[in-house]
């Protein structure tokens, strides 16, 4: 049985897997900054609804201006889309008919767009023993064949990021080689601004850097990303997007989004205590847990399939990895949430584990 490929909408596995959603889920398996959006977001929320009977700005304003200010670009090398996810359909359209290398464990959707387009699709596999670090030898030897390579910064599901010589050595070998690179940071706000390569694009010009708004603000409803890349670039995804793909309300709040820096930091520090917390946590089980720096982590149990169920029968929603090639299911990935429920997670998880200490025990005295 297949289960749905991202995660979020948890109502849709417990269809799945015909089983009936308890009364209260908590879901683990999407990563949003729990605090909810910006206050500032909330409270201009009356204004918005007053701007519904007006058309939207067909370049993304105000939130283009913005994105360009925040990140110290002209406005020339940024495009607003309808979240990432269209940003990724919109540049695997420049490789139709090419060839793509896909690091995997990753985000499923630089697949599902690239195949979409007829990109044929190199594979590698990060190694689990290596824990799943980006094999910088075997991508070097890929890149002279392909078009484009596909690197998620930090990676989605292992929250790993890659050092940052072994990027720079990629893609500076990508460049003399003609193949253009996708940095997938829907993340690395979570970790620190300072860690994105878009301050280093006008030295690399065939390098494109696709930002979510989703995540950090948690406004997954209205849909909104951003790519940065050479003006060229951007032109060239222009010319495939529909007109007024970014909603005027999408467009306004993404724009003050952007001024919340107080925000961002509480979010920053939530995320990595409640990671450490959780890692020591899995550890104590005797899991093996990814080196994570996002708002998430995988963590590999002795029976994950189980796990998951039995969690969903709690009305815990943990996120599986059956979509994800290199875990095949062996893994679970949780989100960082409120302390509440984090501490809720932590109990549950406990039971689980002692419970399965008890019958291990029960099984060698036979």
């Amino acid at each position: 049985m297949q289960l749905p490929e991202h995660g979020a909408n948890p109502r849709h596995v417990y269809e799945k897997l015909g089983m009936t959603p308890p009364s209260r889920i908590l879901d683990f398996s999407e990563n949003c900054n729990p605090s909810g959006p910006p206050r500032a977001v909330v409270e201009m929320w009356p204004e918005l609804m007053t701007r519904l009977s007006a058309y939207p700005d067909p370049s993304g304003e105000p939130f283009l201006s913005k994105a360009a200010e925040y990140h110290g670009v002209s406005k020339t090398s940024v495009f607003a889309g309808n979240g990432a996810a269209e940003i990724l359909s919109f540049i695997a359209e420049r490789y139709r008919g090419k060839r793509a290398i896909v690091v995997d464990p990753t985000f499923s959707e630089y697949e599902a767009t690239l195949r979409a387009k007829g990109v044929e699709i190199d594979r590698i596999i990060a190694s689990k023993t290596d824990g799943f670090h980006l094999p910088v030898d075997v991508v070097f030897a890929r890149l002279s064949a392909s078009s484009v390579v596909y690197l998620c910064t930090p990676n989605n599901p292992t929250g790993i990021m890659p050092e940052r010589e072994d990027l720079l050595a990629i893609i500076r070998k990508a460049g003399e080689v003609g193949c253009e690179v996708v940095l997938d940071e829907a993340f690395i706000d979570f970790i620190d601004e300072s860690k994105s390569f878009i301050p280093k694009l006008n030295d690399f010009p065939h390098v494109i850097v696709v930002r979510s708004m989703t995540k950090m603000y948690a406004i997954p409803g209205i849909r909104l990303g951003y790519a940065v890349a050479h003006p060229d670039v951007i032109a060239s995804l222009k010319s495939t997007a529909p007109h007024w793909n970014v909603n005027g309300m999408a467009a306004t709040i993404g724009a003050v989004c952007l001024g919340e820096e107080a925000y961002r930091e509480a979010a920053i520090r939530h995320a990595a205590e409640e990671r450490v917390k959780m890692s020591a946590f899995l550890r104590q089980f005797g899991c093996i847990v990814t080196e994570s720096e996002a708002n998430f982590l995988s963590f590999k149990p002795h029976d994950a399939g189980k796990l998951y169920t039995k969690m969903l029968a709690k009305g815990i929603v943990l996120r599986h990895s059956e979509n994800f090639r290199g875990m095949d299911g062996g893994w679970l990935r949780i989100g960082m949430k409120s302390s509440a429920e984090m501490e809720e997670l932590r109990r549950e998880l406990a039971d689980w584990f002692a419970g399965e200490s008890e019958s291990a025990l029960r099984i060698n005295e036979r």
